[in-house]
């Protein structure tokens, strides 16, 4: 032991362990090692050479004979009929069957999808339901012929703390200076500090972020075995790693059918292996992910917010500088085509994965560390209890080039650092300025990257600064792409003048002290009647004169502002009597309400006499809901002789508005296609032209068939 392990013993007895006895047993099992350091805690908690080696035994025994292979998984059932019941260390996952009406538990490795739960179990540990989880699981055979299984789980207990003592986990950390407990840290994680320059140690205290700050979007690009999924596989039990492969919105977010939130809701933090081969199945997913990335919170016919943060690793198979020269390409090359701009700017840091080392056991500590678990429970509960934006909110300066998501991106990144490395207070100016600098690179490789992707100069404004406690400002940079002018640089594509083809420019330098304006600019793509500036003419609830009208197909972009239902659509209800909405999201309050705006809009702007609303329902309570508010409205607009008529299909996905002059109108997202507020005191919630898009598409073109009467 050396002073430091010591000096751990002395403050955490009881709560650590010696990380060359996880190395010795490690090598040769595929446990994870949580489950591993559970059961050396339960068996090696001393310093006596005999009692460790006796303690050794009892932990490959207990494997031996608890853990189960999946070759083995034939004998492991054998044993439970012969002797009755028997105890498992594995991961259990439960699943609903529809058809059956009941849930059922499966073992990962027992290789039987049919084993009876009872309800206790899956009602005290929801996780069990989403990804599943690892336990200490007896399993007992079930000797009723009539059943229709023959194993049925008698105990479940999950391997991790049953409580957490934060108190006394601040007070330890104050015998510690900071770089005694980053050391302490690394060597929880296996790690020996003294083989590392500083500079590693924050890469390897940054991928432990997603576990410690909420609703923390999080990228590591690099090479293969540098260890970038281990954090979020093995490290801690509130974090799910999801393979590649395919991925949906039901199983990430919400499911509609089943009316259950999906891992967002029950993990701590969702990563995403080998991000460059996920699947998306359907558009919907990238946007409710936007949605989500921005602000922790997305709507799928009900408002879900969640806490979990997301992490997306991955490899890079290209030189690093020879990327970061090439004007054609990018240090987001890997990510999956559906990987916008958008979901990019959510990043709030990029790890430069090509400056970590390759997995080795010369890096493998041989000293003691916080048995993992403990430690993943301290950053398990920071998650959920502390909050320390706010405390760098006060205290950092930024400079002229940080906008908005840059400044959220850089905030929380500090926040993640205080909450790892100074769980009991706050840190010293010169440990909260190396916090500041590297959170501001993270973020500056984002933007520089995000900057070479787009024709123009919305990402110009790379060169991000913070101010230090002396007044100075400092400006950061990204080591691999400091003296590259392709990418500190890059040209622009711009339309030539003559054919209009994208051509070469020369490189564009942005001023960084160039502000914003005070709303953003219209946008090019808007269609007639889009509002630019708040005029009279504008907000007239009358044409004056009649327009040429043409057929429109456009995005509106997410954060963009100046569209209303009038600034779509007024113009195409000339001579229009009779309109049909298809919209299966016309029912919870906000979207009955816009829809109570889309009539009010009809009422001003048209001569139509005849509404047919066509929308979905989730449960017979929501629909007579509806049904009764629907009511209220189909009153008002018989009084200014305008029928309302609604009909309800739970089966309906599609979105339209159909009028009888000809003219079709597609809104991506139906008439819900706003923002919501954050309070409803703030310019926009009733002003729907002041409103925040989310991101839609909007068709708008004839149809040789007029509307049919219903």
């Amino acid at each position: 032991m050396d002073a430091l392990d010591r000096k751990l013993l002395e403050h955490f007895d009881g709560k650590v362990v010696r990380k060359d006895l996880l190395h010795r047993i490690k090598k040769g099992t595929n446990v994870p090692t949580f489950v591993l350091e559970f059961l050396l805690a339960r068996y090696c908690a001393s310093d006596e050479p005999v009692e460790i080696q006796a303690g050794l035994e009892a932990v490959l025994a207990t494997l031996q004979d608890n853990y189960v292979r999946p070759d083995e998984a034939n004998a492991a059932q054998s044993k439970v009929a012969t002797k009755g019941r028997h105890r498992f260390i594995d991961k259990v996952h439960v699943r609903y069957v529809e058809k059956e009406r009941r849930h059922w538990a499966a073992l990962e490795n027992f290789n039987s999808q049919r084993i009876a739960v009872p309800e206790r179990f899956y009602r005290d540990n929801d996780r069990v339901l989403e990804g599943g989880i690892w336990a200490e699981v007896t399993l007992a055979y079930n000797e009723v012929d009539e059943d229709d299984y023959a194993f049925y789980v008698e105990d479940l207990r999950p391997i991790q703390l049953s409580r957490f003592n934060f108190e006394g986990y601040q007070e330890g950390r104050r015998a510690f200076s900071r770089d005694e407990w980053l050391d302490i840290v690394l060597r929880s994680v296996g790690l020996e500090p003294a083989k590392l320059a500083p500079r590693l140690k924050l890469h390897f205290v940054a991928r432990l972020a997603p576990l410690a700050e909420p609703n923390f979007n999080f990228i590591e690009l690099g090479p293969r075995g540098t260890g970038k999924s281990y954090f979020f596989s093995e490290f801690s039990p509130y974090a799910t790693l999801v393979s590649g492969g395919q991925t949906s919105k039901a199983t990430l977010f919400y499911n509609n059918a089943r009316r259950r939130i999906g891992l967002v809701g029950f993990w701590d933090t969702v990563a995403f292996d080998e991000v460059a081969g996920i699947n998306i199945r359907d558009a919907d997913t990238i946007q409710i992910m936007k949605d989500y990335m921005a602000n922790g919170r997305f709507s799928r016919g009900v408002e879900v917010i969640a806490d979990a943060s997301m992490a997306f690793v991955g490899n890079i198979d290209h030189s690093v500088q020879q990327v970061v020269h090439s004007t054609e390409h990018d240090l987001f090359m890997p990510l999956p085509k559906e990987f916008d701009l958008a979901v990019m700017d959510r990043f709030a840091c990029y790890l430069p994965g090509w400056e970590m080392p390759k997995t080795s056991s010369d890096f493998l500590t041989n000293n003691y560390g916080f048995i993992t678990d403990y430690l993943a429970e301290a950053f398990h509960y920071q998650f959920g209890h502390t909050n320390r934006y706010e405390e760098v909110n006060q205290r950092i300066r930024l400079g002229a080039a940080v906008e908005g998501r840059d400044e959220k991106g850089i905030k929380k990144t500090v926040a993640a650092f205080l909450k790892m490395l100074h769980p009991d207070g706050p840190p010293d100016d010169d440990a909260f300025e190396e916090y500041v600098a590297y959170a501001v690179e993270g973020r500056r490789r984002v933007k520089e990257q995000m900057n070479k992707r787009k024709p123009d100069d919305e990402f110009a404004r790379i060169n991000l600064s913070f101010f230090t406690t002396d007044g100075r400002e400092v400006v950061v940079y990204c080591p691999e792409s400091q003296d590259a002018p392709a990418t500190q640089q890059p040209t622009r594509k711009v339309l030539d003048g003559a054919g209009g083809a994208l051509a070469r420019t020369a490189p564009v330098v942005v001023a960084p002290m160039i502000l914003p304006p005070a709303m953003p600019p219209p946008s090019v793509n808007r269609p007639p009647g889009a509002v630019e500036a708040l005029s009279a003419e504008s907000v007239s609830p009358v044409r004056a004169r009649p327009v040429s009208l043409t057929e429109q197909h456009y995005t509106i972009r997410y954060g963009d502002t100046g569209y209303s239902y009038e600034s779509i659509m007024a113009d195409y209800l000339q001579g229009a009597r009779r309109v049909t909405i298809e919209d299966p999201y016309i029912r919870a309050t906000h979207q009955l309400q816009n829809f109570v705006r889309f009539c009010e809009m009809m009422v001003s702007h048209s001569t139509i006499r005849h509404i047919r609303l066509v929308t979905g329902y989730d449960d017979t309570l929501q629909r007579a809901d509806a049904e009764a508010k629907l009511a209220d409205l189909t009153q008002s607009l018989l009084e200014l002789d305008i029928m309302l008529e609604v009909a309800f299909d739970a089966n309906l996905h599609d979105r339209e508005i159909r009028l009888d002059n000809g003219w079709v109108i597609k809104i991506g997202r139906g008439l819900d296609f706003y923002q919501k507020p954050s309070t409803w005191y703030e310019i926009g919630s009733n002003d729907l032209r002041l409103r925040k898009c989310l991101e839609t598409k909007v068709d708008v073109y004839r149809h040789t068939m007029s509307v049919a009467a219903p």
